[in-house]
């Protein structure tokens, strides 16, 4: 049965990621019925049949129908968009709730979209309403604990946020992919010596100790969120930036090397993740895709960042559809001062194999849940537009995981 909370509308339930949040929501007492749109009603019954009964329904939606939209979200008391890629879908979205006065809440990874969303804090302010953008895993709950590490120190000079998504073929939708290959090749926002600037993205890099227990792990500076949000925060912080990457390396590789072909106009958007699709999916694909693949791949090992051996393993167990052991977590890591001496503060998810962070769908979909129960907590008593960074307090969010369901042994730890 519903719980005796708000009423939800979740726009693109059908996403992997948005999937965990609706479950994680709907068996929380604290939520009221769920209502799911999406534009493949069918897809959302297998997920209808696993939640409690009456807490959930369906309906269709081509969220780009204005019309339909607004009439879909009147009298909501939260709107959560779970359909990507932000860039085209977030703005309409945020529209309709403007003019229907609803709080709005995304897991929104897009810098673009990010920036725009932002934009309309006046708009929201004057419409009486949140708009809370980011709210998944990176960015969102990397950013709560860059905040969280923070709180250890004096002063703040430098923020690395840092991502590893590990080996989920086959189960990687095609929003996903389209979102990798944006930030894989092209320009890279970020916040470096104190001003913002732009690089060019999956060129920098740094190793991390995400994984606990295993050596450090080469990540990439990439376009993400949260070098343009957090300087609001911290403007007298040096640098702040976002790194990120994928496991086994050489997928890396093939993000690159695709990601740099469609930026320079050697495949299509389009035809670059119909490829990448079809290769997690197992399937062969094109040789001209293959050829810009061994260029990234290659370009890797030419650069020291992955080996002859890993590249070479990878296409050969690939070829039998081998998949790695899944890898991957959040790390924010934060450099400054505290009583005067140089300091450095540490937070990390935990990685269980059998936990609720066991993939990248699980964190943000956990994730968005927790950011949903706080703002439901909170009403309509904040207006504007926000990142994670702007309202959600760490500790309270750690327990809003745990409100979803979250072992607090998992959630986070403090790395030494």
């Amino acid at each position: 049965m519903p719980g005796s909370g708000g009423r939800v509308i979740v726009v693109g339930a059908g996403g992997e990621m948005c999937r965990v949040a609706v479950e994680r929501l709907a068996r929380s007492s604290e939520v009221g019925l769920l209502e799911l749109a999406d534009l493949r009603p069918e897809s959302l019954e297998p997920l209808v049949a696993r939640l409690p009964r009456g807490s959930a329904t369906t309906r269709k939606l081509d969220l780009f129908d204005q019309a339909e939209l607004r009439e879909l979200v009147d009298g909501a008391d939260l709107v959560l968009l779970g359909a990507g890629p932000y860039i085209k879908t977030s703005s309409p979205v945020i529209q309709a709730c403007l003019e229907a006065k609803v709080p709005y809440l995304d897991f929104d990874d897009d810098v673009e979209s990010t920036e725009h969303a932002l934009g309309l804090d006046t708009e929201a302010k004057a419409a009486g309403i949140p708009v809370y953008v980011g709210c998944g895993a990176s960015p969102g709950m990397s950013n709560v604990m860059a905040v969280d590490a923070a709180g250890d120190l004096d002063s703040v000079d430098d923020i690395d946020l840092c991502w590893l998504v590990g080996d989920e073929r086959p189960n990687v939708g095609r929003a996903v992919l389209e979102h990798l290959l944006h930030i894989s090749a092209g320009e890279c926002v970020t916040w470096e010596d104190g001003r913002r600037v732009v690089h060019e993205t999956f060129v920098e890099t740094g190793r991390f100790p995400i994984l606990a227990g295993e050596p450090d792990v080469l990540l990439y500076e990439t376009a993400h969120p949260e070098p343009v949000t957090l300087p609001r925060r911290y403007p007298d912080a040096g640098r702040i930036r976002c790194v990120g990457g994928l496991d086994p390396a050489p997928l890396n590789g093939l993000a690159r090397g695709i990601g740099l072909a469609v930026q320079e106009g050697r495949m299509t958007a389009e035809e670059a993740v119909d490829f990448v699709h079809g290769v997690i999916q197992g399937r062969l694909g094109s040789p001209q895709g293959w050829r810009h693949t061994l260029r990234g791949m290659i370009g890797q090992v030419r650069r020291g960042e992955s080996g002859v051996a890993a590249m070479t393993t990878f296409l050969a167990t690939s070829a039998v559809k081998h998949v790695y052991p899944y890898k991957g977590g959040l790390l924010a890591r934060v450099y400054g001062l505290k009583d005067g001496k140089p300091a450095v503060s540490t937070r990390r998810t935990v990685l269980d194999p059998d936990g609720a962070f066991d993939d990248m769908g699980g964190v943000t979909g956990a994730a968005c849940a927790a950011f949903a129960l706080l703002a439901l907590d909170t009403g309509r008593t904040r207006t504007g537009a926000f990142a994670p960074e702007d309202w959600a307090d760490p500790a309270a969010f750690y327990q809003a995981l745990e409100r979803v369901g979250v072992p607090r042994r998992e959630i986070v730890e403090t790395v030494h």
